[in-house]
């Protein structure tokens, strides 16, 4: 039995007592009773009734590769080589790594409930509770160099944005990997997105893309989160379909890539700065240890966000560089 078997039947909306739940997985209520005792570390809610049994206080959207591929256009669905659901991995980019280093990797995706080690920008934690968020990552090979994937992560950005746009979500891009939700005035991260790339500067080159969305979120989720997070939840009736939302963003996904080298990001330029949440705002920027002001202006053709400091226009090209709006920076 593991935690997501149980996980999976106590997020069906009934009641389950322990004796059932024991016959179900053949086990004793002792070694069902730990396992529940895990639940609330794992920010899932138990609610137990007398005579009736245990359920958890939320149901939960598992995620179902078989719901997911049907989902998928015909074309989407014949470029995508494989499908990995995982109920706990340490990284999603690190599965798709190491699948590349297996001679495999490329348009194949993992998608996991949770994973113990995700990553952000800037060595950040990505963390997601179970069955709140989507944690995917994509691999991708391209024949070229790695210049020729300048500006990759923004326009993945947009695709992400349009995904949002497309269920009745407002969304904004924050440079250089951020997607931001408007809640009620005020901009709150929805999703952040990390590129891990590998191989030669002239080319041949493989690309991991990660993405990860908080569906719903938690108070105790918020609170991890370090700065205002949102969820989709936040603005929406009713919560979306996880595999749905899976299925819609790998099909943005294979759209976007197979033609990104040839056409580079100067044909999404125009679509990110339309969403730059800061556009012409005053912003503290972070910079190899140190602080300053700026005035975020726009990004350029190849991805570089352009801000104005003492009248003077400088170029940022990303790396260690971390933006917020003055009011957040101190």
């Amino acid at each position: 039995m593991g935690i997501g078997d149980l996980i999976r039947l106590l997020g069906d909306g009934h009641y389950h007592s322990g004796q059932q739940l024991g016959d179900y997985f053949g086990v004793s209520r002792t070694a069902i009773w730990k396992q529940l005792q895990k639940l609330e570390a794992m920010d899932l809610p138990l609610e137990a009734v007398k005579g009736r049994g245990y359920r958890l206080v939320d149901r939960v959207d598992s995620l179902n590769g078989a719901t997911i591929v049907s989902h998928l256009a015909a074309e989407p669905r014949q470029h995508l080589k494989r499908l990995f659901i995982e109920d706990v991995v340490d990284s999603t980019n690190t599965f798709l790594r190491e699948r590349f280093q297996q001679g495999a990797g490329h348009a194949e995706v993992c998608l996991a409930e949770s994973q113990t080690a995700g990553r952000g920008r800037r060595g950040k934690a990505w963390s997601a509770s179970w069955g709140r968020g989507l944690i995917l990552s994509m691999g991708w090979r391209f024949d070229g160099g790695v210049a020729a994937l300048e500006g990759l992560s923004l326009a993945v950005g947009v695709k992400l944005a349009e995904v949002m746009e497309n269920i009745g979500v407002k969304a904004g891009l924050k440079w250089p990997n951020d997607l931001l939700i408007d809640v009620k005035g005020e901009w709150r991260k929805l999703a952040g997105i990390l590129l891990e790339v590998t191989g030669d500067v002239e080319g041949p080159c493989e690309v991991v893309i990660g993405i990860g969305l908080n569906v719903g979120l938690s108070e105790a989720g918020r609170r991890a989160a370090g700065q205002p997070a949102g969820a989709l939840t936040d603005v929406l009736e009713a919560q979306p379909s996880r595999n749905q939302l899976a299925a819609v963003l790998i099909e943005a996904l294979i759209e976007l890539l197979p033609g990104f080298a040839h056409d580079g990001f100067a044909a999404w330029q125009s679509a990110w700065n339309r969403r730059h949440a800061y556009a012409n705002r005053e912003v503290h920027i972070h910079q190899g240890g140190e602080g300053y002001d700026a005035r975020a202006l726009e990004v350029d053709a190849k991805g570089n966000l352009i801000v104005l400091v003492d009248d003077q226009r400088h170029a940022l090209t990303g790396g260690e560089v971390s933006i917020r709006p003055s009011r957040d920076a101190r």
